[in-house]
């Protein structure tokens, strides 16, 4: 819930590729490595900071199967 730790938390998935997606959830693809140097980082740059870091793996199948919605916001005309 602390902002400075926050920003750390997503430049360092910035850093590594990571798309944006909501203001703190990204998405992209990383190696087994990459993953776990990545939970190190962020790890580190939260010092005593309180959080909750989820990574969700995600197969090929998986992610073929997943959801979405996406529309622009419609213009209304007065």
């Amino acid at each position: 819930s602390h902002d400075g730790a926050r920003l750390k938390v997503a430049d360092a998935c910035l850093d590594y590729g990571l798309e944006r997606i909501q203001f703190s959830a990204f998405l992209g693809e990383l190696t087994h490595a990459h993953q776990r140097e990545l939970l190190l980082k962020i790890k580190k740059r939260l010092g005593k900071h309180g959080a909750n870091i989820q990574l969700f793996p995600l197969d090929e199948r998986a992610w073929a199967e997943r959801k979405i919605i996406a529309q622009q916001e419609k213009e209304t005309h007065d």
